[in-house]
């Protein structure tokens, strides 16, 4: 049976060996008490596994024979959650001592908060943190385009994403689900879909969950740091086979959630951005042209997913619409408890 005090943390690894021992101490050091840490490694081959290995006495490890994609790796170790409520963490995120714990304390404010997500800022791959605090996350937001973005990004923070707000989505380099909504929004017992592999899957969760009527919190007392290595202006630098799924998984989490009213309402914005998409594949990107494929390859498959999507749909258009906007959106949230407040404090006094 679940434990409704217990928040399972889940983390999937490949070849994060300079990373992971900082993010497992991280996590080991939260004031939470009421915690439990499951890793699966995706057949690294840089010492991982090794680091990995010391912690045995204190994580549930899975040491898979290949790489099956960050989707299908966290759905194993998801499967294996034992709490009420799951983390979803990137190797690469350093969390400051009530990350936990004030994610929780917001998870409680209303039951129809399926996802909540902190304030997230940005560091450098040897955990150096930048002369000035830069805003990794604090939430994603769709375009009209149907871009997913992260509110804040690149920002300086200068005191602003203060408040409690609900936003579209959270990432999932550090993301906490409520079981119920994860039980709910599965398909086939899968809660990030496999056939993303990589990249887009919190998105496409974010967006399913919304059509089924979840909310996600954005609290600006669970702070950690991020080493983000896919950004808008770096696609050049990323390797082809990200790319090749960035692309793939553009259209895919189209096709599974997008309904004909944001459609028919952005249907030019869509239109040029496709067109922007295709022509650099065709001219540059040809290692990414393979997508289609994929795509033309299981639409038949695709599409069943967005019949079951489409069947549970529990919002209109109407309220979908309000969020696609070239300016992130976020709506007024309760406040949190005061002890929550008070323990927000601490931390901050101690950095």
């Amino acid at each position: 049976m679940p434990n409704s005090d217990l928040v399972t943390v889940t983390i999937v690894t490949y070849n994060s060996g300079r990373f992971i021992r900082r993010c497992l101490d991280s996590i080991l050091e939260q004031r939470y008490p009421e915690k439990e840490i499951v890793v699966v490694d995706n057949a690294s081959r840089d010492g991982t596994q090794d680091i990995l290995e010391q912690y045995e006495d204190r994580c549930r490890i899975i040491y898979n024979d290949s790489n099956l994609g960050f989707a299908a790796a966290q759905n194993q170790a998801i499967r294996r959650a034992r709490g009420d409520w799951v983390l979803t963490l990137n190797p690469d995120v350093l969390l400051m001592p009530n990350f936990i714990e004030s994610l929780v304390e917001a998870g409680r404010l209303d039951p129809r908060i399926g996802s909540v997500c902190g304030k997230l800022f940005s560091m450098s791959a040897d955990f150096r943190l930048p002369p000035e605090p830069v805003v990794d996350s604090t939430g994603i937001y769709f375009t009209p385009m149907l871009r997913h973005l992260d509110r804040g990004s690149r920002e300086i923070d200068n005191g602003h994403f203060l408040n409690h707000e609900y936003v579209f989505g959270a990432s999932a380099a550090a993301a906490l689900y409520r079981r119920e909504m994860i039980e709910d929004v599965s398909m086939d017992g899968d809660f990030f879909d496999p056939d993303f592999f990589v990249y887009r899957e919190d998105a496409d969760v974010a967006w399913r969950a919304q059509l089924l009527g979840w909310r996600c919190l954005y609290t600006p007392l669970a702070r950690a740091y991020h080493v983000r290595t896919v950004l808008p202006g770096n696609r050049r630098a990323l390797p082809p086979e990200i790319n090749m799924h960035s692309v793939k998984n553009r259209y895919l989490m189209r096709i599974k959630n997008v309904t004909p009213g944001i459609y028919g309402a952005n249907w030019l914005s869509i239109t040029a951005r496709d067109l922007l998409v295709l022509g650099c594949c065709l001219l540059w990107e040809h290692t990414s042209l393979k997508a289609f494929w994929y795509l033309a390859r299981n639409w038949p498959r695709f599409l069943a997913k967005r019949r079951e999507i489409m069947r549970r749909r529990r919002v209109d258009d109407a309220y979908l619409a309000s969020w696609f906007r070239y300016h992130p959106v976020s709506r007024p949230a309760p406040k949190p408890a005061p002890r929550a407040l008070g323990a927000s404090r601490s931390t901050q006094a101690a950095l």
